[in-house]
């Protein structure tokens, strides 16, 4: 009773977290004149990778690497394959001209890097600064290009004071990163209840639990019309994952892939190489790009599911 709890307020949480955080970047992006994709691409991303970055940290302090690798690879598949396709499904999703020039193939570029960082079998100190130092570049450009940018902003929200925008994101991450812990130790528990490995564990019930903060927070951007937080904070959380949690993770403690196999490595990336596609064409995800993803997904669900029994 009390993990079906946990599991229930979790969620609940996350709903109410999500929506404050989008309110407040929303209304941060007008006021600093900042474009809505760029704010979905990092102050959103970061807000909804939290719950990834404590959990991946925790699980490595205490040895179970599994456990933190499988999280975010999970994590990332799960974001395109089941949050971005929900979301395309619900509301077909705009897409900008610089989402598929430049944002989407840094995330293939930074997929290959971490896949090819993990060829001697563990993520070091070394790669995880130069994770964490491509992440600092990452952000400082995206900024700096946002603020020489011409394009006009459209963003449907009331000017609102400054502290209280930064409350709205504030209190969003906190509840986001309470919620999505809440969730996580819930289904874990279930889980082992049930004998669940520790690899499939963090492949599928923490990956899918860390990125219920993504997935409510893209689907309220969505049907708010803020196309841009939505699939930003897809991307953005994406790569902020592999440089920033990843890179963070390695910084405090190696990280092995033990127990990780190539097949996992070569879905998350398969779903990044064909996110580039489906958003160049009419510059738009509908429904039948979402309702693809999604059989992917449940695809690579159902692999683990068997190869598990």
């Amino acid at each position: 009773m009390m993990t079906m709890l946990a599991i229930v307020g979790g969620f609940i949480i996350l709903t109410v977290g999500a929506e404050s955080l989008v309110r407040g970047a929303s209304a941060v992006a007008l006021r600093l004149g900042i474009t809505p994709l760029v704010i979905g691409l990092t102050i959103v991303a970061f807000g909804t990778s939290a719950p990834e970055l404590a959990v991946s940290l925790k699980s490595a302090l205490a040895g179970n690497s599994g456990i933190a690798l499988g999280n975010v690879i999970g994590s990332n598949i799960a974001n395109i394959g089941l949050i971005l396709a929900l979301t395309a499904l619900i509301r077909p999703i705009q897409v900008q001209s610089q989402m598929v020039k430049r944002d989407i193939p840094l995330m293939i570029i930074a997929s290959l890097v971490f896949w090819f960082m993990l060829f001697d079998g563990e993520l070091g100190f070394v790669d995880g600064l130069i994770l964490v130092i491509a992440l600092l570049s990452y952000l400082t450009f995206s900024y700096m290009s946002s603020k020489n940018s011409d394009e006009e902003l459209d963003v449907d929200t009331t000017p609102q004071h400054p502290a209280l925008s930064a409350l709205f994101i504030i209190a969003g991450i906190a509840m986001l990163i309470g919620g999505g812990v809440l969730f996580v130790d819930g289904a874990v528990e279930l889980a082992k209840a049930f004998g669940v490995s520790e690899v499939v564990i963090g492949l599928t019930i923490v990956a899918i639990g860390t990125s219920m903060p993504e997935l409510v927070t893209s689907v309220v951007a969505a049907m708010k019309g803020e196309s841009d937080i939505a699939i930003g904070n897809v991307v953005g959380s994406n790569l902020f994952n592999i440089l920033g949690i990843l890179g963070i993770t390695a910084l405090v403690q190696p990280v092995s892939s033990a127990g990780l196999e190539n097949f996992d490595f070569t879905v998350m990336l398969a779903l990044a190489v064909v996110l580039l596609p489906f958003a160049w064409t009419g510059l738009r995800i509908g429904r039948r790009e979402g309702a693809v993803m999604l059989a992917a997904y449940l695809g690579y669900i159902g692999y683990l599911v068997v190869n598990a029994a």
